[in-house]
């Protein structure tokens, strides 16, 4: 009966058992349900998802929502977002259901269930370990809202140590015990502390430039610098050092001391000495002058250095404890002390924030000008600035000197003293007084009205001189105006003063080429080649430039760098060079090719008249008879000097301008004169084959007739040798015959003149142009007569 009662029983507790514990699945599922959490449908797509995740994390975002679980509502949004964006962790998660709270979404509760072959079975999260975050880095978590309005333009007093993680990050946890220690210790000095979190604020993590987890990032006026070195604790403090601007204190010894506290009236600070037997400066003094840079100037004085002796017996300091002296204008007397064992910062601060300015400050700009006369905001809460206008020059000195022994004797709360240069400062000196030039320095009681620069004034009678009776007059217009503060009977509106401190343009220009110079040497060293990659595309896209440039010049021709010239009307080759060369256009032009332009009434003026200095312009005159062989003729003589830049050549039909010729001709001297030679020059009025040489700049020209050589015009194979070989003769023949040879040439003008037109055969034009090649040697030597 025992045994036969236990297979009834045990499968009903079993049946209890694994209902209990369906149920508390469920009620887990249901509650860490990333569907739900989004409430979106199982089946809803990746934009129904993203929109819902925008809507609510934008309701829930901790820096909008005041409600206590705002935070983890926007983490679990967050978290869900992470699974349902990522289609195989969305995937595993339909498939394995919900995990416990200490797993992450997509990791099944029932792994345990798994088949043998299943069970060395290694996903991406096998690497990742969960971690919950520590309470304590809680309080240094950047959002991108709270980067941009307080850890930004709070860089610009303290520097910022910023650590970027992720709650998937396992090089995150070895460093983690180090930056707890430096936190630690950095802290108390004054350095910002910033976490950020890769998962939850991308858009920060973008700004910044950290693209990996984990990364340390330095944060000073605004600029970001990466740390590179090894996690320790000195190195993440000597990055902290390093950030920070140079000459923030000045080493003083007994032979600058004096020079030091003497630069109050150049510089328009207090100054403050540290007395310490360290031999450098401290890292929480330096930090303490960064802060209060824009106010005091900060030296430090090796206690244990043998050129501080005199120093430490004049001011009778302790060697036992760091000492900070603080002076003004009294340069050998400290108007403010502190000595003390253990130097902590919130001491030094107030000790620097009790003494930021001089007794009687000088209105540089307009943010000292708004510190020491603040806006009227209470009734109760009256200040009034005494503003002495007054000049730089020795002569002022006595009067100055005298308005500081007033200020130093009427030190009140409701009173502030000041004095301002009115060469510097003209604009606001003419709205007091009235755009009228002081003579004397004159005394100006001013309360602050509104932040548009509305004040209400009255000027002290009399002037200021220093004397004991401007003092007294000076003390009793005080005395009635905290009596009746409806004393100050004028009223203004001052302009923006004008910034005296401003370094000049060249020098802000230099910095930043300076910072961004040492920026894109940082990327380069360390190679950060996402931040790097604009700035290398454009200078690779630049070479690329210039480069292509080069060598397309370097491989061109020497004919292509000339100026094109207007394509002609006509082409001066015939119908059968164009057809060889359509057939040969992909290949280089031929040997004894020379472009060619007509000259017409179009093109008459730039190519001739308004030729460049230097610049000739070879035309051949022919006819349409003639055309055809004269141009390959004529292309053949001067193929040779093709190549120069300063030759242009063009031709002029004589059959379209028949008057150009005789009309040229006509006015120069040399036609006269070979006009009376022959008179069938001028009767027959065939100048075919004629060949100018025109300067249009100097307005002359050199002038070749055909040339005869005496061949047989029926033989073409003569002729064709004749030509040859008198050229190479004509060639080789001495230079120094240039009598013989002007005389042969008139022979063979002769009698190529006496030739008609009518009697011209294709042989005869062609010999019309054998001695052309010597005479554009003569041309280019420069000794052809010119006709002007």
């Amino acid at each position: 009966m025992t045994a036969g009662r236990h297979p009834r029983t045990r499968p009903g507790v079993l049946a209890i058992f694994l209902l209990i514990v369906s149920v508390q699945l469920v009620g887990s599922s249901s509650e860490n349900d990333p569907y739900k959490v989004l409430g979106v449908s199982r089946s809803a797509s990746q934009a129904e998802i993203k929109r819902a995740y925008k809507a609510l994390a934008k309701e829930w975002h901790p820096d909008k929502n005041k409600d206590p679980k705002a935070e983890d509502m926007f983490i679990m949004i967050s978290k869900s977002y992470e699974i349902l964006s990522n289609e195989e962790r969305r995937s595993n998660f339909d498939r394995y259901g919900q995990m416990d709270e200490n797993q992450p979404f997509g990791q099944s509760q029932h792994q345990g269930f798994r088949g043998f072959h299943n069970s060395f079975y290694f996903d991406e999260s096998f690497f990742h370990f969960p971690r919950s975050r520590d309470f304590a880095d809680s309080k240094y978590l950047l959002h991108h809202a709270q980067f941009n309005s307080e850890v930004l333009p709070d860089s610009h007093k303290r520097p910022y140590l910023i650590k970027v993680t992720s709650e998937w990050c396992f090089a995150c946890i070895h460093i983690e015990p180090v930056w707890k220690e430096t936190v630690q210790e950095l802290e108390p000095l004054g350095v910002g502390i910033g976490i950020v979190d890769m998962g939850y604020e991308r858009r920060l993590a973008n700004q910044l430039g950290a693209h990996r987890a984990p990364s340390i990032i330095g944060l000073v006026n605004g600029r970001v610098t990466f740390f590179h070195q090894a996690v320790v604790r000195e190195h993440l403090r000597q990055f902290i050092e390093d950030l920070l601007p140079h000459k923030l204190v000045e080493k003083i010894t007994d032979n600058n001391y004096m020079a030091f506290l003497d630069s109050w009236h150049v510089e328009n600070k207090p100054s403050i000495l540290l007395f310490d037997q360290v031999p450098i400066v401290p890292l929480l003094y330096k930090l303490t002058a960064f802060a209060f840079r824009d106010y005091v100037r900060f030296g430090f004085v090796d206690q244990g250095d043998t050129h501080s002796t005199r120093l430490l017996q004049q001011f009778n300091i302790n060697t036992y404890a760091p000492t900070m002296l603080l002076f003004k204008e009294n340069t050998e007397k400290p108007v403010d002390i502190i000595q003390a064992r253990g130097m902590k910062r919130q001491i030094m601060d107030e000790f620097v924030s009790n003494n930021k300015f001089l007794q009687v400050p000088r209105l540089v700009n307009q943010q000292l000008f708004d510190e020491l006369c603040p806006i009227k905001q209470f009734h109760r809460r009256r200040k009034y600035c005494v503003l002495l206008i007054t000049g730089e020059d020795q002569a002022f000195l006595p009067g100055n000197k005298a308005f500081l022994d007033f200020a130093a004797a009427n030190k009140k709360d409701v009173l502030r003293f000041a004095y301002v240069y009115q060469r510097q400062q003209q604009p606001l000196c003419q709205a007091l007084l009235h755009n009228q030039a002081a003579l004397s320095p004159q005394v100006v009681i001013l309360e602050r009205r509104s932040q548009a620069g509305k004040v209400l004034y009255r000027s002290v009678s009399g002037g200021w001189n220093g004397s004991e009776e401007d003092k007294y007059r000076l003390h009793e217009q005080l005395e009635l105006l905290q009596k009746d503060p409806t004393y100050l009977s004028s009223d203004a509106t001052l302009p923006e003063l004008n910034n005296e401190m401003a370094p000049m343009f060249i020098i802000q220009w230099m910095n930043a080429a300076y910072d961004y110079i040492l920026q894109i040497y940082d990327d380069l060293l360390y190679s950060n080649w996402r931040e790097m990659m604009p700035i290398l595309s454009l200078i690779f896209s630049a070479l690329f430039i210039l480069f292509g440039t080069v060598i397309i010049q370097a491989f061109s021709e020497p004919g292509e760098s000339k100026p094109r010239k207007p394509k002609p009307k006509e082409q001066p080759q015939t119908e059968e060079d164009a057809s060889s060369r359509a057939n040969t256009s992909s290949r280089p032009p031929k040997k004894d090719f020379v472009e060619v332009t007509e000259l017409t009434d179009i093109t008459y003026t730039s190519n001739l008249v308004k030729l460049r200095p230097g610049h000739i312009n070879v035309v051949l005159v022919l006819t349409n008879a003639s055309k055809t062989a004269l141009l390959r003729k004529f292309a053949k003589e001067v193929f040779s000097f093709s190549g120069t830049q300063t030759l242009h050549f063009s031709f002029l039909n004589a059959d379209k301008h028949r008057h150009w010729m005789p009309s040229l001709l006509c006015f120069t001297s040399h036609a006269t004169q070979s006009s009376s030679h022959s008179d069938e020059d001028e009767e027959s009025s065939d100048y075919s084959g004629y060949v100018l040489a025109l300067n249009g700049h100097k307005k002359y020209f050199c002038l070749f007739r055909p040339v005869f050589t005496g061949d047989d015009p029926n033989d073409s194979s003569s002729e064709t040798s004749f030509s040859s070989d008198s050229r190479r003769t004509s060639r080789s023949r001495s230079r120094s015959s240039s009598h013989s040879r002007s005389r042969s040439h008139s022979r063979e003008e002769g009698a190529g003149s006496k030739r008609g037109s009518s009697r011209a055969t294709s042989i005869e034009v062609h010999h019309k142009l054998d001695r052309l090649g010597l005479w554009m040697e003569r041309l280019m030597e420069g000794t052809l007569p010119r006709i002007q």
